[in-house]
């Protein structure tokens, strides 16, 4: 890592502008944009840093910036340059599928109308993303009905021109057939016209003029086209009711919507116009590397709208940073004013609620695609292997974690993941005894020996024994090929020492730091970095959140069982072994509460005198009391 009082830059100018920090490589890892330049430049080197600041700085080898007019042209430059570099410390978007659009060819002499998933072309219209292709195939089908403009390539389109002979659609009335003459070129740019303004704009105005028509046909006695209007009426109907999910014909906006967890966040996206949802999108974020100052909601607005077409109206589920910079940023390039607010009440709000269940939901089904994908799960042990040098895959990883309040209610656990998935059954749980003063370092060496010796200890069993026992192999007894502790070098220092008295030092171990996400080995003074979208960093995250979640659950179970017993403590006639006697029973003071005089009577070591001492003592339960052991609500 390099040291940024080496690259500090002097005679930082005032103005507002756009800076770009630099790695080894000449590559762009982090573009920012300033109201004042050198005010934000200078506090990228001082102290106390937030960890994911304070790694980029480091990371980093020089700075540059470029002095713009006003903060709106900042704010347009940096996400020009963040869209050219993909910055490694910026705010990435990751999005699994290529979704399909309806495009409006409206440049070419005869429009037609396409379902396109390659990049746009200037001078065709595109409505959408659709989230599903078999959804919008239904659409256009019901779209030729009404506007019957053709759908074929060009080649297909000069053939039936020379030859005078229109094809299949135009047959059965899914296009007017241009190409032979039934309808002029004027009549057919209209139709496409017409069919984009329907895309566009609240279908009413359509149904309206259709109708219409229609009863000036019938009126003319050309019950023919009056027939062909009923039927492009009633698609129409069909259509619109396909969409409709009971708004106002007046809302037409954009909702976006974020749910963030803790190394990945989804942006989820819902168009609606004239109270019809016609698009929906959803993008994964990886928070991995990403500053503790970076604006999501900006970032996500910048992605979506910085090709595509802008909405009067925008709803977010949160606040953006600057607001008014955004506004003013997107009337620039649109042309016209928009609005961004966060809706507190009404349609609107209750549309945002779903457009964040879906949000969430889009993140659930990437991380768990991600973490049950086989391919993913071996190319991420084979990055482990390579990246820590292990002779062998890693198919049985053990992590450590400790966790306490202030050196008190200390706890341990360990969590097993087997071929990367994580194996429940095998998980276990250490109660550590800290009135001697157990700090982390040393309550982990103390895990890690009481594991270890288990393994010892059981390794050499007789497996005769075991099968006339009942049971198979221990499962202490499986070794692991690759221990993790939750830390860094202190807290492996301490495993190794553990490891190396009970002579098992050949065992592989690492420690993942939380604040830079290093890899420690033991006897190594610098860390293994994993590269930012590495599988294997990704695998061992999951690992050790998953033993800090495991740890926590335990610490919150032994602190609430401190809570209730410090409780009894205060009834007189109750000394440890009543009290023991009644926890075991009972297991919570709502329990306790709830139960009849005579059961808690019939505890051993209690009878009726003390039971009533009890009853009083504790009260009855009250409307909405909480059991401090489960957290679960409890009524009278």
């Amino acid at each position: 890592m390099s040291n940024p009082a080496d690259y500090r830059p002097k005679d930082i100018p005032t103005d507002p502008g756009v800076y770009r920090f630099y790695d080894a490589k000449d590559r762009v890892i982090y573009v920012g944009k300033a109201k004042n330049l050198k005010n934000r430049l200078n506090s990228y080197f001082g102290s106390n840093l937030a960890a994911k600041t304070y790694r980029m700085v480091h990371t980093a080898v020089r700075v540059d910036w470029t002095i713009v007019g006003s903060e709106i042209e900042a704010l347009a430059l940096e996400f020009t340059w963040i869209k050219s570099e993909n910055p490694q410390f910026n705010i990435q978007f990751k999005d699994d599928k290529t979704y399909p659009y309806l495009a409006v060819s409206l440049s070419e002499e005869y429009p037609r109308l396409f379902v396109s998933r390659s990049k746009h072309i200037k001078g065709n219209r595109y409505f959408g993303p659709f989230t599903h292709t078999w959804a919008l195939r239904g659409t256009v089908d019901v779209l030729q009905k009404i506007f019957p403009i053709r759908a074929c390539s060009q080649p297909n389109f000069n053939r039936a021109v020379s030859t005078k002979r229109q094809c299949l659609l135009g047959d059965i009335g899914k296009c007017a057939a241009p190409c032979v003459g039934w309808i002029s070129k004027e009549e057919h740019m209209d139709l496409a016209k017409k069919l984009v303004s329907y895309l566009d704009r609240n279908p009413t105005d359509i149904a309206e003029s259709i109708q219409l028509d229609m009863e000036r046909a019938s009126e003319n006695l050309e019950f023919e086209l009056a027939a062909k209007l009923r039927d492009q009426l009633a698609a129409l109907t069909a259509t619109t009711e396909l969409t409709e999910v009971s708004l106002n014909n007046n809302f037409s906006a954009d909702l976006i919507a974020i749910h963030t967890e803790l190394t990945h966040a989804a942006a989820s996206l819902f168009s609606i116009r004239a109270g019809r949802i016609i698009a929906s999108r959803a993008w994964i974020i990886d928070l991995a590397d990403v500053l503790e100052e970076e604006d999501v909601v900006e970032a996500a607005l910048a992605k979506i709208y910085i090709e595509s077409k802008i909405p009067l109206e925008i709803l977010i589920d949160r606040a953006a940073n600057d607001t008014s910079a955004l506004e003013q940023w997107l009337a620039q390039i649109s042309g016209h004013a928009v609005r961004i607010s966060v809706p507190q009440r009404g349609e609107k709000f209750e549309m945002m609620q779903t457009v964040k269940r879906n949000a969430h939901q889009a993140l659930i089904q990437y991380l768990s695609k991600r973490a049950n994908d086989s391919a993913v799960v071996g190319k991420a042990l084979e990055e482990i292997t390579e990246g820590l040098s292990l002779p062998t895959l890693p198919l049985r990883i053990e992590c450590f974690d400790i966790s306490n309040i202030q050196g008190k209610h200390m706890v341990a656990s360990m969590v097993v993941f087997e071929d990367g998935q994580p194996k429940k059954s095998e998980y276990r749980r250490f109660a550590i005894d800290d009135e001697s003063g157990f700090d982390d370092t040393r309550a982990m060496h103390h895990v890690i020996t009481r594991r270890m010796k288990r393994y010892l200890a059981e390794r050499d069993l007789d497996k005769t024994e075991l099968a006339m026992a009942g049971g198979g192999r221990a499962k202490f007894a499986y070794p692991p090929q690759l221990i993790v502790v939750d830390g860094g070098a202190p807290q492996v220092k301490a495993a190794y020492k553990a490891l190396t008295e009970l002579g098992l030092e050949h065992i592989p171990l690492v420690g993942l730091a939380k604040r830079l996400e290093e890899v420690w080995i033991p006897n190594d003074p610098d860390p293994v970095i994993f590269a930012r979208h590495s599988e294997g960093l990704y695998l061992l995250q999951r690992v050790r959140d998953e033993a800090h979640r495991f740890a926590i659950n335990f610490h919150r179970s032994k602190r609430s069982a401190v809570m209730l017993e410090s409780l009894l403590d205060e009834i007189p006639m109750l000394g440890e072994v009543r009290r023991r006697a009644l926890l075991d029973r009972f297991g919570s003071v709502g329990a306790i509460r709830k139960a009849t005089l005579a059961e808690i009577a019939a505890v051993p070591g209690i009878g009726e005198k003390t039971a009533a001492t009890i009853e009083l003592a504790l009260g009855p339960a009250p409307e909405a009391a909480v059991d401090v052991g489960t957290g679960e609500i409890l009524t009278r």
